[in-house]
């Protein structure tokens, strides 16, 4: 074949490959059975228009996995996380959505079991000293405790959902540290929930990893985005209803947990 022939069959070749990656990946979407499971995270509190069947699980058409049933159009779609959630609500309430046909999964979990909520409530409404402590207690039961608890959550889903890719999401930093807020706390506190969100997701992706699941580490996507930050905030601060405070609003689940869902799914 003539030198000059080389790089456009090449380059038609490549141009093939990747539109039959492309149409793989939609049509995989396409036929997916995926089953939403988690906490408030998940669910979407804080971001708005809730369903009116979840009741007090508060889960909203602004969530990650209902943004992404309207963009991928699943065979099925089971949207059961639920505010308030903890691993034994997944195991008693939640895996039961799921079956051998099950083809893909989403949970965020393992913040309420580590005292988010109340930890949260400490540390804006009390001393420097007292978020200090109950910071270093969540962090304490995270390291500790949240292991065994993941494990039984992980273990749960892949035996009902043995066929399903499972996809782990992370939670975000909730502060930017040195930034500016009319109201607020400082830096010092800010610092230690920061660094329980950084324990909390490191417990998180070594469980999931031996589990054999994806993690997605939100983080980074969150950056600049962030209560104080400098660009538009994706989380909620202290905002009434009081139970989504501290949660991503409509933008944090578009902008941040949306896409990282999305790579990994």
């Amino acid at each position: 074949m003539p030198r000059t022939r080389v790089l456009p069959v090449a380059a038609t070749a490549l141009a093939l490959s990747l539109a039959t990656l492309i149409t793989a990946t939609d049509a995989s979407a396409a036929g997916a059975r995926y089953v939403a499971l988690g906490d408030s995270y998940s669910a979407g509190v804080g971001a708005g228009s809730y369903t009116g069947d979840s009741g007090s699980c508060k889960r909203s058409t602004n969530a990650y996995p209902y943004l992404w049933k309207n963009a991928n159009a699943p065979t099925s779609f089971s949207f059961v996380a639920c505010s308030g959630a903890k691993t034994g609500d997944v195991l008693n309430n939640q895996v039961s959505a799921l079956s051998s046909s099950t083809t893909l999964v989403s949970i965020t979990i393992g913040g309420n079991d580590a005292g988010f909520a109340s930890t949260m409530q400490t540390c804006v409404l009390n001393s420097e000293s007292s978020c200090l402590s109950a910071v270093a207690t969540a962090k304490s039961y995270a390291t500790n405790t949240l292991p065994g608890q993941l494990d039984a959550v992980y273990s749960a889903i892949r035996s009902k959902a043995p066929n399903a890719h499972v996809v782990v999401l992370g939670y975000p930093h909730l502060y930017k540290i040195g930034g500016s807020c009319i109201f607020g706390i400082g830096d010092t506190k800010r610092t230690a929930i920061n660094g329980a969100a950084d324990t909390l997701d490191s417990v998180i992706a070594k469980r999931a990893a031996n589990a054999g699941f994806t993690f997605k580490d939100v983080r980074s996507i969150f950056t600049e985005h962030e209560i104080c930050g400098s660009s538009t905030q994706w989380l909620n601060s202290t905002t009434l209803p009081v139970d989504e405070s501290y949660h991503p609003n409509k933008a944090g689940q578009s902008g941040g947990y949306l896409p990282s869902f999305s790579a990994a799914a």
